[in-house]
């Protein structure tokens, strides 16, 4: 009853001047919509961030070819072949953190035919029947995605992104359809889901997704200088067989030590990367030391050695990008936190002119009994109100100055009720941090003294 009372008796009192009272408000809304507004546009980023980042797949790791050092000479990263398709399959069978692993092969510059339009796909990727799986890409817009029989058997079947499905076949499904790349006739078997870009600005859609044993075994022989080819023997022309050029071998032939201490690289049976998934992003981890512990071993790689290969996961990408997200929305939260400072200045200077004008009347109510306590709790009131409206009106301000900007600008904002409530919670005690003095004064006055005061 008491505190409905001193609300009441504020009000009152605020009301005596509304315009003083609206423009003591305006550094506290102005203040309240900054840090709304900021937190908004900090939160909407960090929340891109990630979701960029979990289209990539947050519990994804990439093994790349490394340096071989070889009689202390480096090949350089990925200079030498280390990683082949018998790598993925002990992966896939002796690492139980593992969810699903792909060999990874890639092309650009392959054009797309379809009709009498054309178009040149950012990249062509390809994998196993895993590959969709392991990239988090769902379940497909139309058709289907490839399965274990047609990566076997080379099968020359396609998945479309969105972006190539608008511009071979504008308004149309594709599915079922035909295009061709480097000459190679392909049929369209499904229509990836639109991704869009990824937080480095590269289109996820621009792409067409095939079998990898098809890039390796086909477009390497239509086109040439693919990234892979099938083998030695696929790759051997018919006249050598007419005409041998065999000659007998001055080497001895190895033993079994050798061949297990010292494997050599089988050409054209190797692989750009290896795309695993761990089961969850907390696995992560063990994923990559189960990972490291089979390809040391496959490689021959003894104790202590470098490894050939490298591992690199989403989550340290994840941890920078979040951090940095993370310091600029901080500074920004300090800018606009520095402007209601400035706001609650203008609070103790109004409430200080207020106690100035109202002397008299603190005197009159001291005279009929009304203790300092109770004059010292009246201009608190007062303050924590008048800083309590101005959050509120700052908050709707702000709220509004968010949808603007992600209307007009389209930047990506998202709702923070922590910010709604910690605007809420620093204009309360701006209003009794910078009201506690004027009131402090007001309770300290003589009775007499101000009932003389003019």
């Amino acid at each position: 009853m008491f505190l409905l009372h001193q609300l009441a008796s504020a009000f009152v009192s605020l009301r005596r001047n509304v315009l003083r009272s609206l423009l003591t408000m305006l550094g506290i809304v102005i203040g309240v919509a900054v840090v709304i507004t900021m937190m908004e546009i900090g939160a909407g980023a960090s929340k891109s961030i990630k979701k960029s980042i979990s289209n990539m797949g947050t519990n994804v790791m990439m093994v790349w070819p490394w340096a071989v050092r070889t009689a202390g000479i480096s090949s350089g990263s990925g200079g030498a072949v280390t990683l082949t398709e018998e790598d993925c399959q002990a992966i896939a069978e002796e690492c139980p953190s593992v969810e699903a692993v792909t060999p990874s092969l890639s092309r650009r510059g392959l054009q797309a035919i379809a009709g009498n339009r054309n178009w040149t796909p950012y990249t062509v990727y390809s994998g196993n029947e895993n590959y969709f799986t392991v990239q988090s890409w769902g379940d497909p817009e139309s058709g289907r995605y490839f399965n274990a029989r047609e990566v076997e058997v080379s099968a020359c079947v396609c998945v479309l992104g969105q972006t190539v499905c608008d511009e071979l076949f504008p308004g149309e499904d594709p599915v079922g359809k035909d295009i061709r790349l480097n000459s190679v006739l392909f049929r369209v078997i499904g229509v990836l889901p639109r991704k869009g870009a990824n937080m480095m600005g590269m289109d996820q859609d621009d792409t067409v997704i095939i079998p990898w044993k098809t890039l390796r075994n086909r477009l390497s022989r239509s086109g040439g200088g693919a990234t892979t080819s099938s083998n030695s023997s696929e790759t051997s022309s018919d006249t050598s067989d007419v005409y041998p050029t065999k000659s007998a071998s001055t080497y001895p032939a190895r033993d079994s030590v050798q061949a297990e201490n010292y494997p050599l690289p089988v050409r054209f049976n190797n692989v750009n990367q290896i795309t695993v998934s761990a089961k969850t992003p907390e696995q992560v981890p063990d994923a990559i030391a189960q990972i490291t512990q089979v390809l040391r071993r496959r490689h021959g790689i003894p104790e202590g050695g470098e490894d050939d290969f490298i591992i690199r996961d989403m989550s340290e990408m994840l941890k920078t990008m979040t951090a940095t997200s993370g310091l600029m929305t901080s500074l920004l939260l300090i800018v606009a936190l520095l402007s209601l400072v400035v706001g609650g200045v203008g609070i103790m200077n109004i409430m200080l002119v207020s106690v100035t004008e109202r002397t008299r009347e603190i005197g009159l109510r001291m005279s009929v009994g009304a203790r300092g306590s109770r004059i010292l709790t009246q201009f608190l009131t007062e303050s924590v109100l008048l800083c309590l409206l101005g959050g509120i009106v700052g908050i709707g301000v702000g709220r509004c100055a968010s949808l603007v900007i992600a209307h007009v600008l389209r930047w990506p904002v998202s709702v923070s009720i922590g910010a709604i409530l910690l605007s809420a919670g620093v204009s309360a005690a701006i209003g009794v941090v910078f009201g506690f003095y004027p009131a402090w004064r007001a309770s300290r006055l003589n009775p007499i003294d101000a009932l003389r005061h003019e």
